[in-house]
């Protein structure tokens, strides 16, 4: 007998308490192991329209919906008593007629309306929005999924009550009709044969997967909420999947699921190719750490696959390969190289040029494109420097940087770009290639340093460069060109559109803070405006206090309400600008009785206390609820960020990733989302 879990039983779950959840694992596992065994407290429920819907009992009050037939068992639900009969009594499993997939399908109440009538007023007549699917056939609506007996009020949904339709349909079924509803033509599903297991369909490996031992169970319940785990969008495990004859980039939104493909990608790559090592890493350790705890979650007991990937930062993969050949590096600091900066400039004669901006330069240009002489600053395009200026003005730059350059090399000290490079120049002498495939995420803040160091790992070779990220999300780097480092991803460029972390509400407020297309330095687009949520929300918050006082009593209320909702505290999160207003998110949550936990760069939540953190941090977290604090004028952009300008051009970059960092916090949060701020606002929440 097959043993079967459902999406809809891993949501359930996620909603209980711990003390339900900890007895419901103990029954599941029971029946995974022995689903005949005599002390299972089975329950036939004859008034389910399914007639293979039973219950088992949990405890007094916990029922367990499992879908029995003679070869499977499938956990479908979960909750009390009276509200699991009702789930049940609501649902049927059945085979779409059209596609043959197996689909869990919302049963339409017939209510017939008593009228009575007696004497009122005549409104005004209201205009009724027109009806958005009446071009659409019958039998095209059936290719989508559509179950047959919602084709009726399909038809008459508009734009203001597609949602309320789309939330009762199977995914891939609201999917094509949100995808109509927004001018694209979605895909046809996969159309299976009649002799066909119609759980094995594509669309239905989305929502019921089957398990083969307790590991994945556990696996599946340890998770609940991270259901990505367990199952895969069809169109994330195309990608996935796909072979590349190059360098290949997945783009797409925030809560597309683009790291979700990175980690399957590692994943499906290292059980491809028995003998293969992998390297998954990201710009950061902070994100590093995060995708090396999503994928101990993703291959569970799978020890000769977790084995054989690497989950590091670039910067200690680069480090790694200098070690191999050099002395532990000394590198210079921040601070140090400001010094030296200056002290060069003031050698120099007739110039005019701060300290901010020979630092931008020699950080973005300089440095990052590591230029050893005058030949090689003269003829460099400036990319992302919004600043123009004339030969004149390069050669007494120049006569700055050398002297810098110099410095540094009499004093051996050396910058990240220079591990960097002399890793990309050792690795291109030797031909070595210490991993066979390179999984990057995030890998819009990749800079040309990395990019270039990344591109002497994969030397070309089939597959070896997978990229995943979004351009709306670059908060650390300046654009430069892919291609002119040897990343030609035209081709293989493609774009997630399917949102499933983050409402409707959430996901639409948020692209306002963006461009409705962004392209990068080689003309590759990334579209935003044909991305859609699958499931609806409340509509995100903007509240401006008068005082600090008053913003952290309204914050405190609002975690209160989430937690009387039924939210956990770990599914709550707090994000603020910077570590100075890091205080004023603790005080929030200790105000409403909660326990807090200050995320570090390891980034791990704690069960039973809400996360607060910088939004820097917030990269990689998923959250149920989350409240950005501190949208205050002079924090939001960060004003000492605005001080050290030193060319209105550059005012226009700061703005921009100020937004896409405000971008970020908001879209960690999948139902509910509050900002607020207190007194004067941010313009970014204009």
């Amino acid at each position: 007998m097959e043993f079967r879990i459902s999406d809809t039983f891993t949501a359930s779950l996620s909603k209980l308490t711990s003390q339900e959840q900890k007895a419901i694992k103990t029954t599941a596992f029971d029946l995974q192991m022995d689903p005949a065994n005599p002390g299972m407290k089975f329950h036939k429920l004859d008034r389910a329209k399914d007639p293979n819907f039973w219950s088992v009992r949990v405890s007094s009050d916990i029922r367990i919906i499992v879908h029995k037939t003679s070869s499977s068992l499938l956990l479908t639900y979960v909750d009390h008593h009276d509200k699991a009969y009702k789930w049940a009594g609501k649902r049927k499993i059945e085979r779409h007629p059209t596609t043959g997939a197996a689909q869990l399908v919302e049963i339409k109440e017939t209510v017939e309306e008593v009228v009575i009538h007696r004497p009122v007023t005549a409104p005004l007549p209201i205009a009724e929005k027109p009806a958005l699917f009446t071009d659409i056939t019958d039998a095209e609506l059936l290719a989508y999924g559509v179950p047959a007996e919602w084709i009726d009020d399909v038809r008459k949904v508009n734009e203001d009550t597609i949602f309320d339709v789309a939330d009762r349909l199977p995914q891939e079924a609201a999917e094509a009709l949100l995808d109509l509803a927004t001018g694209n033509r979605p895909t046809v599903a996969h159309i299976n044969e009649p002799e066909e297991d119609p759980f094995n369909h594509p669309d239905a490996q989305r929502r019921f997967r089957v398990l083969t031992n307790v590991e994945e169970l556990e696996r599946a319940l340890d998770f609940p909420w991270e259901k990505w785990t367990v199952f895969l969008h069809p169109a994330q495990r195309q990608y996935v999947e796909r072979g590349y004859s190059g360098s290949a980039r997945i783009s797409g939104t925030a809560g597309t699921g683009k790291t979700i493909v990175a980690l399957h990608r590692a994943v499906f790559l290292a059980r491809k190719n028995p003998s293969s090592i992998i390297l998954l890493t990201t710009f950061s350790e902070t994100l590093a750490s995060a995708l090396s705890t999503k994928l101990e979650r993703l291959t569970g007991n799978e020890k000769s696959i977790a084995e054989r990937i690497t989950v590091r930062s670039i910067g200690a993969v680069g480090e790694d390969i200098y070690a191999e050949n050099y002395d532990k590096p000394v590198y210079v600091n921040r601070k140090q190289l400001r010094a030296y900066l200056l002290e060069a400039a003031t050698t120099v004669d007739n110039h005019r040029f701060t300290e901010t901006f020979l630092y931008g330069e020699w950080t973005d240009i300089v440095d990052a494109w590591q230029l050893k002489d005058w030949e090689e600053y003269q003829d460099v395009p400036r990319l992302g420097r919004k600043t123009r200026i004339g030969g004149k003005q390069r050669e007494t730059l120049w006569s700055i940087f050398e002297l810098v350059r110099n410095r540094l090399s009499s004093e051996l000290l050396v910058t990240k770009a220079d591990i960097f490079a002399k890793g990309t120049k050792d690795l291109n002498a030797t031909n070595n290639h210490p991993f066979d495939f390179v999984i990057v995420d995030e890998s819009q803040d990749m800079g040309v340093p990395e990019l270039r160091f990344l591109t002497a790992l994969g030397s070309g070779r089939a597959d070896s460069l997978f990229f995943t990220g979004d351009l709306g999300q670059r908060i650390f780097q300046i654009p430069f060109s892919w291609k002119s480092l040897g990343v030609d991803i035209r081709g293989r460029s493609h774009t997630l559109r399917i949102n499933y972390r983050t409402s409707h509400q959430i996901r639409s407020h948020a692209d306002r803070l963006l461009p409705a297309s962004l392209s990068d330095v080689d003309g590759i687009s990334e579209g935003r405006k044909g991305a859609i949520s699958v499931f609806n929300g409340p509509e995100p918050e903007i509240v401006i206090l008068k005082d600090v006082d008053e913003e952290i009593a309204k914050v405190s209320g609002w975690i209160n309400e989430r937690l009387d909702e039924g939210f956990q505290p770990h599914e709550i999160g707090v994000f603020v600008r910077s570590d100075v207003q890091v205080n004023r998110g603790s005080k929030a949550v200790s105000a409403s009785g909660s326990s807090h936990n200050i995320l570090s760069d390891n980034v791990e939540t704690e069960a039973g206390s809400v996360s607060v953190g910088t939004m820097h941090l917030a990269k990689g977290l998923e959250f149920r609820a989350v409240v950005v604090m501190a949208c205050d004028d002079e924090v939001l952009p960060l004003q000492e960020r605005i001080e050290n300008i030193s060319d209105d051009a550059d005012l226009e970059e700061v703005y921009n990733t100020e937004r896409h960092l405000l971008y970020v916090a908001c879209t960690r949060a999948r139902v509910t989302v509050q900002c607020s701020a207190s007194f004067l606002v941010s313009n970014c929440l204009s």
